[in-house]
This record gives structure tokens, C-alpha cells and sequence, in this order.
């Protein structure tokens, strides 16, 4: 199948963030401007800094940090705009978070709420001013530090224009281009061919090449040994690109046992990062709460139009795959006339099995209002491959490769496959593919910034032609 093997590897979650010294040094930088402020307007209200002041500021210090490692507003691959919305994201879900526990503890009356605006909106403005000057200046530091180092990449094929293309777009230094490990040069890369094989010690020296990176499959093992020892006398550094993108990989991570290299190859991300899996289930069930009180008027509108157009009960109830495989019971609004499922088949445009108001609901996705409570039950999420029936996973699953892979993180109600225009029925193979496609990118590139963007594309994405 396309598109599954072009899979960047996963990292550990402070990898992931881009976490190193600057990172942490903006993040201390931020913690003491806001705290600064925060005292400041307490002193300026109180004449001194009362408890319930100190206990807000530990709080928001806490919250901050897997708030934080999650948006990652501080990555130093993010423009300045980039970075400065996370940082304004990551500073309403603090305060967000701040303002739930003083919910929970009854403590709101404590705080002076003019104070507390002035510290929510001066402490985003000096953060976001902190922010630029430094952040460019750790991108003037990292590229002053690379900046003499020769990069050279020696491999052939996709691997090494891979390895090229990535090594550019992360600025890692000066490149210079690509030895072919093949006998001729002539090799086709769209970056500079310095030589083949039988050149790369001259080109080494000419060059004066500071580190290398060799893109070799994993079949040329013998050939990465005999080069490594050949280089071991060169003031050169050596580095191992392993051809892992030719295997189709989940959530894949590189990572070390005792100093030992690790790779994950297959593995899912709720149980690689539990805080991380924490913050999507709080985030999941918060707003599956608040949606249900304040859409309960019209479940329950929608549910006395379907009693009264048709017989049958108000909630469709069908079996389908959950995290891990698991069977579980997805709830929907009903959208057709009572029938005999002997085989189940998708719903398709014109179907005759649909009821005036199923074709309402189902154009306008208002049948799957109810699955916000298999959301608050915790069976399914917000954001996540759409759960389909057992029938369709038991035909599916060994016509596509890694089909029941996307069955490792839990159902959504909504998936990046379903925002990028593939939703409504899969008549053919290839279109179940490109969703399959889609929900195994989204496993091997989640994180909380992406479900967001994901609940924020949903209702443009209403508007497909392919609802019905």
C-alpha cells in the first residue's frame, strides 16, 4: 500500500517536545515572568503575597510542564508565529486547568478576578516577548555551531535522497551532497554527486567533511561494517541511517536499553507515553461532558423526530473493534427503517434503507451525537480511526496490509482521514487504503496539538460531498 512506508520514527516524548537546555531555559524564563507578575499584582492589591496566591503560582507551575512537553512551544524547528500560538495554546490550557481546580476546591471567591485577568493577559504578553529574541537566538547559536561542519550523505536510491532532504530541512549543518555507494556517480539525486564509492576518502579530505551519514539497507550490513572500521582512522563522524522505512511501521520509536540501541518497531503510543494518554483521556472526557449537557435539548429533539417517522428504537447499537481489537457496543442515532441485517453493508448515496430524517442526521453527522458517551464511558475518543463494523474488518483485514494496526489507539468520532475527505462509503479497496493510510499516520504522528487542529477541521469538513 502507498504512503504506509514513508514513516518518520518516533521519539521519546522530550524528543519529541525538542527538549534540550535552551528548551527548558525558555520554559524556567516563562515560569519566572509569570510568577514575577503574579506577585507583583498581589503585592500591589494586598500589600503582600497571600497563600492562595503561592498555591496558584505552584499550580500553574506544575500544569505547565506536561502542558507543555505536549504542545511543545518551544521546538526550535517552529517559526517565531508557530511557536508564539503554542505558547498563547499552552497558556489558556494552564489557566484552563487552573480554573477546573479552583472549580473543584470551591475557591474562586478567594481571588481577586481583576487581578487574575491582568496576570492571564500580561503574563502571555511577556512570555510571547521573551520568546522571540531568545528563540533566535538559540537558532543563531545551533546554526553558528553547525555551520562548519561538512555533511556528506553515501547511499543510493530513496534512502540517501531521503536522508538529504531531512538533513536540509532541519538545517543541521553545511551539506554538501551525496557519494553514490554505487560503482558509477552518475546516479540520479536531485543534490550534488560528489563521487561513487571508490572516492569517498578523497572526497573525506577535499572536502573537509565533518560527518557522514551512511544510508544503506539493512541487507548491506556487511558492507556498513567493513566501512565503519575504513573510517575509523578519519576525523570524520560516522552515522547509521537504517533503512527502516522499508518496513510498514507503528508509532516506531529509537530509544536505549542500558546504552544498548533500541528501535521500536511496533508499538502503541497510549502505552509508550501514559501522560501524554492521560491528557487526550481528560481532554476527551471534559469536552464529551460539556457537549452532552449543552446538546442535550437537541438529542433529545432529534430523538422525538425519529420516534415519531419511523418504528424501532431511537439509538442504533452495532458491534465494532475497539482499542486493541476489543468488540465493543458503538451507539448511534437510528437513520433507517428496521430491517433484517444479514449481511452488513455500508450505507451508500440513495439508499432505500434510509428514513427522512436519517438522511438529515446523517448528512449534517448528527447520528453520531451519542458516541460522545461511549466517549465519556472511555471506549472511544474524540479524535481517532472511525471504528467500523466486525463484518468490515473481517473482509478488510487481510486485503490491506496492516489493516487491523489501526485498531492500536482508540476509535474517534472523528479522524484525520475523515477532515482530509476520505469519509462516507469505501466501495472500492483503494479507497479503504487511503483511509487506512491516513489513520496509521495519524497513530505515528499523534499528539494533542493534532487532535485539536483535527476538532477544529471537522465541521468544514461536513461539507463533503461524500456524506450521506
Amino acid at each position: 500500500m502507498q504512503g504506509l512506508s514513508v514513516m518518520r520514527p518516533r521519539k521519546t516524548l522530550l524528543e519529541q517536545s525538542g527538549s534540550g537546555f535552551i528548551y527548558w531555559v525558555q520554559w524556567v524564563l516563562a515560569q519566572v515572568l509569570t510568577g514575577s507578575i503574579l506577585w507583583g499584582l498581589a503585592w500591589i492589591e494586598y500589600s503582600e503575597f497571600p497563600a492562595q496566591y503561592r498555591g496558584l503560582l505552584i499550580l500553574s507551575c506544575v500544569v505547565s510542564v506536561p502542558v507543555t512537553l505536549i504542545l511543545s512551544p518551544y521546538r526550535k524547528d517552529l517559526s517565531s508565529v508557530q511557536g508564539g500560538l503554542r505558547i498563547a495554546l499552552t497558556w489558556m490550557v494552564v489557566l484552563f486547568s487552573c480554573w477546573l481546580s479552583a472549580g473543584f476546591t470551591s475557591s474562586q471567591d478567594m481571588f481577586d478576578v481583576a487581578t487574575l485577568k491582568y496576570w492571564a493577559v500580561a503574563s502571555l504578553c511577556v512570555q510571547l516577548l521573551a520568546y522571540v529574541p531568545v528563540h533566535h537566538l538559540a537558532r543563531y547559536y545551533r546554526q553558528r555551531l553547525m555551520g562548519d561542519a561538512g555533511i556528506v550523505v553515501y547511499g543510493a536510491g530513496d534512502l540517501a535522497s531521503s536522508v538529504a532532504e531531512r538533513l536540509l530541512r532541519a538545517e543541521r549543518g553545511r551539506f554538501l551532497g551525496v557519494v553514490s555507494s554505487d560503482e558509477s556517480s552518475d546516479t540520479c539525486f536531485s543534490y550534488p554527486v560528489l563521487g561513487n564509492q571508490h572516492d569517498l576518502q578523497a572526497v573525506i579530505k577535499r572536502c573537509k567533511v565533518g560527518r557522514l551519514y551512511i544510508a544503506l539497507p539493512l541487507s548491506d550490513a556487511q558492507k556498513i561494517e567493513s566501512l565503519y572500521l575504513e573510517l575509523l582512522d578519519s576525523s570524520v563522524d560516522v552515522i547509521w541511517v537504517p533503512d527502516i522505512d522499508s518496513l510498514v511501521l507503528l508509532n516506531h520509536s529509537v530509544t536505549e536499553l542500558d546504552g544498548l540501541p533500541v528501535i521500536s518497531l511496533n508499538e502503541s503510543p497510549l502505552t509508550r507515553y501514559p501522560l501524554a494518554a492521560l491528557m487526550k483521556s481528560v481532554l476527551d472526557r471534559t469536552l464529551s461532558l460539556f457537549g452532552l449537557v449543552a446538546l442535550s435539548p437537541l438529542l433529545l429533539l432529534i430523538g422525538v423526530a425519529i420516534k415519531l417517522t419511523s418504528k424501532g428504537p431511537v439509538i442504533f447499537k452495532q458491534k465494532r473493534h475497539g482499542w486493541n481489537g476489543q468488540v465493543i457496543e458503538v451507539w448511534k442515532f437510528r437513520s433507517m427503517r428496521v430491517h433484517e441485517d444479514l449481511k452488513v453493508a455500508q450505507a451508500t448515496r440513495d439508499d432505500p434503507r434510509i428514513t427522512a430524517i436519517g438522511r438529515f442526521i446523517r448528512r449534517s453527522s448528527l447520528d453520531e451525537l451519542p458516541q460522545l458517551i461511549n466517549v465519556l464511558q472511555g471506549r472511544m475518543s474524540l479524535v481517532g480511526p472511525r471504528p467500523h463494523a466486525v463484518a468490515h474488518n473481517d473482509y478488510y483485514s487481510d486485503k490491506i496490509m496492516a489493516y487491523m494496526a489501526r485498531h492500536r489507539i482508540k476509535p474517534g468520532i472523528t479522524g484525520l482521514a475523515q477532515v482530509s475527505g476520505y469519509r462516507g462509503e469505501t466501495e472500492t479497496i483503494d479507497k479503504m487504503e487511503k483511509r487506512v493510510e491516513f489513520d496509521l499516520n495519524y497513530i505515528n504522528n499523534w499528539s494533542l496539538w493534532l487532535d485539536i487542529k483535527i476538532l477544529f477541521k471537522t465541521p468544514l469538513s461536513l461539507f463533503c460531498k461524500d456524506i450521506y
